[in-house]
């Protein structure tokens, strides 16, 4: 039967007599599988081609309107329903889902029946796969319990500090913090990838004995599930979530910020050094503490005179500005009396509406700040007219900073927060991605297309609002880029193509000291082959937090002769890849395939690529293998089976398969060239 236009789906039904007693009963309804038993309902239905979307709730019907990732409309499929013999069936391509008499799920491959994945009961007697615990009002902790496999690898989740890129064994938290982004999609090497579909703050387990993931309030599970290859699966995953726009061609250069230049005079100074020098400068950041009062979303003209004219020397010389928009509140701000008075502010359960502790201009101490609701539209519209209004229509300035975007909650007591969406335990992932939206909107409301936000977090979808992410506030030693590696590559596989880090990290590194110059070379060449490039940190010697503080010097030339003649050579390397780094980009807006990648998302059928967490793909034919500890002149890499590799150096060339070692001076990041790909690496 054909499905309703609303649903876009092509679907056939079989329904046969039952021959056996069932717990719960099956029925199809407009191309959905729908299992009842027990008061719960479970609707399986076809979201894009090779995937399903599964909801399940306890007493009543599905609720249609809760916050997610998916898009309104599932992209048009086909899809099967039968149902035969106390079981029913729904077949959508490659995937295969068979529901049991007491609406246990299991995921097959169509083709073969072969399992990708299946529901698992806690104890044979109760609980079983889903569990519902009450919380109060129509919320209860929920439980989704799945099957372990042995040999399984899995990946995504976001971006964490962790280290990790095969998470099998970790327990992660399903919450937003500085440096810890939460985007619930999960890769597996066994076929699948599986997006849980909320916001709610909760966690999830990958244990040896089984996976569960976990709502601490909430009131329905929501999934979506898809079958295929990892680049398959970005791209069915992609489209079901909305794709990254195409990022403009200024904001594929490099970037130049640190904490922070306090004046307009400063700023100005490094970006004329840059082109004195001759050297490329695409970006340079006006970061925090340049307004008047936290709130208020305006220049402070005592540091920031004429930001017109500061304006458009940058436009004559090339260099885009980008202004950090914090989105919370002081009582001093302008804006904060009426913001509350018109509910735009995210609410507690108990106590006053403020949220954190932070230092404001014009008193000694801190102060307590709330932080407008993201979730609210009436409260992103409030907060663009003030960007619109202080930023975008005096002086053109249209690309934004938006840190501290988690929110950076002080305690974060997520339980106690009201949010227009619903409440903190249930909607609070939600926030990053909603604060994005307001930029995106608004900006397109004002006729703007080319449209970037640096963001400190994310959720699912957050890149189709045209968020960049990066790694937050992070260590400048040699472990710390270690661990980059790892949170790129997962954050690749969690939809988010626009990522970067601090270049050289963020927290301390001193531009004189030798070992330092070390990690920051390192880290400078990493960044160079990064999806952005963009050099950031709070150099020692650092100051108090407050709003005089800066910190010691973060330009190319702050870091010696020799340590500044490497960065200079990568800066120069980086724009010749300009053209190479856009193809790569119109991928990620076209297909959704992301721009760093793990190397078994180019080769699924090589075994070894599927463990390689210290190298990765820039794009699909370079080979980036960065040095990541002190003192190494050489590196041994892993190079996949299945093409034919170039040293984009020396133009030695190796067959994939096997590990090599290559010379790796301080001025070289080894780079491999994929079956012949011509790209200008070496000038």
């Amino acid at each position: 039967m054909n499905q309703p236009a609303e649903n876009q789906t092509q679907s056939s039904s079989v329904s046969l007599a039952q021959s056996s007693p069932t717990v719960g009963t099956f029925r199809e309804r407009d191309g959905a599988l729908e299992w009842s038993g027990r008061q719960e309902t479970v609707r399986i239905e076809p979201w894009g081609p090779d995937a399903v979307r599964v909801r399940a709730h306890l007493g009543g019907p599905l609720l249609e309107a809760l916050p997610g990732a998916l898009l309104d409309e599932p992209p048009a499929t086909e899809s099967t329903v039968k149902i035969l013999d106390g079981e029913g069936r729904l077949t959508v391509g490659a995937l295969t889902v068979e529901v049991d008499a007491e609406g246990l799920i299991r995921f097959v491959r169509t083709a073969d029946g072969g399992e990708l994945l299946a529901e698992e009961r806690a104890h044979f007697w109760w609980p079983g796969s889903r569990l519902y615990t009450p919380t109060g009002n129509g919320h209860h902790r929920l439980e989704q319990r799945f099957a372990a496999y042995e040999g399984e690898k899995l990946y995504g989740l976001g971006q964490h500090q962790h280290g990790l890129l095969d998470q099998k064994g970790a327990v992660l938290d399903l919450v937003q913090r500085n440096a810890e982004v939460t985007i619930p999609v999960l890769t597996s090497s066994r076929g699948y990838t599986l997006l849980w579909n909320s916001p709610a703050i909760g966690r999830v387990e990958l244990a040896d004995n089984g996976t569960r993931w976990v709502a601490d309030s909430a009131r329905q599970i929501d999934y979506w599930i898809t079958a295929g290859a990892p680049a398959d699966a970005q791209r069915r995953y992609s489209a079901a979530t909305g794709r990254t726009p195409m990022l403009p061609e200024w904001a594929a250069g490099f970037w130049q910020c640190k904490l922070r230049y306090r004046t307009q005079d400063e700023l100005l100074a490094v970006a004329r050094e840059y082109k004195r020098r001759g050297l490329p400068l695409d970006v340079i950041v006006c970061d925090f503490f340049h307004w008047t009062h936290l709130g208020d979303w305006k220049f402070d003209p005592a540091e920031w005179p004429d930001p017109a004219a500061m304006q458009r020397e940058l436009s004559e010389l090339g260099v885009e500005l980008v202004v950090s928009v914090w989105p919370s509140v002081s009582p001093l701000s302008e804006n904060h009396q009426l913001m509350e008075q018109r509910g735009h502010l995210i609410g507690t359960q108990y106590g006053p509406m403020a949220h954190a502790d932070w230092p404001d201009k014009g008193v000694a101490s801190t102060v307590q700040v709330a932080f407008y609701d993201a979730t609210n539209p009436e409260a992103r519209d409030f907060l663009w007219s003030r960007v619109k209004d202080n930023y975008l229509d005096p002086y053109g300035i249209k690309a934004f900073w938006l840190d501290a975007c988690e929110p950076e909650l002080k305690p974060g007591f997520q339980e106690n927060l009201r949010y227009h969406a619903g409440p903190g335990l249930e909607v609070g992932n939600l926030y990053p991605r909603e604060n994005s939206r307001t930029f995106f909107e608004g900006l397109l409301a004002a006729g703007r297309t080319d449209i970037v936000t640096l963001n400190r977090s994310a959720w699912a979808g957050s890149q189709r609002y045209g968020a960049a992410l990066w790694s937050g506030d992070i260590g400048a030693d040699f472990p710390t880029l270690r661990r980059q590696i790892a949170a790129g590559l997962n954050t690749a596989l969690s939809g988010i193509p626009w990522w970067n880090t601090d270049i050289g990290g963020f927290h301390g590194g001193d531009p004189d000291d030798p070992a330092y110059r070390e990690v920051m070379v390192r880290w400078f060449q990493f960044g160079a082959l990064s999806p952005l490039m963009r050099l950031h940190g709070f150099r020692d010697p650092g100051m108090p937090l407050g709003p005089d503080m800066t910190g010691g010097p973060n330009e190319v030339w702050s870091y010696g002769e020799e340590a500044g003649a490497i960065m200079e050579k990568y800066l120069l390397l980086r724009e010749r890849l300009k053209p190479y780094v856009l193809d790569v980009m119109r991928q990620a807006h076209e297909e959704g395939l992301p721009v760093m990648r793990p190397l078994f998302l180019e080769f699924p059928d090589d075994h070894a690529a599927w463990s390689v967490d210290d190298a990765y793909l820039f794009g699909p034919d370079l080979l980036v293998a960065p040095v990541l500890t002190a003192g190494a002149t050489a590196r041994t890499a892993y190079l996949p089976a299945g093409a034919r590799w170039t040293d984009a150096w020396t133009g030695e060339t190796y067959e994939g398969g096997a590990a090599v070692t290559v010379d790796a001076p301080l001025d070289r990041i080894p780079l491999f060239l994929r079956d012949g790909a011509r790209l200008p690496v070496a000038g």
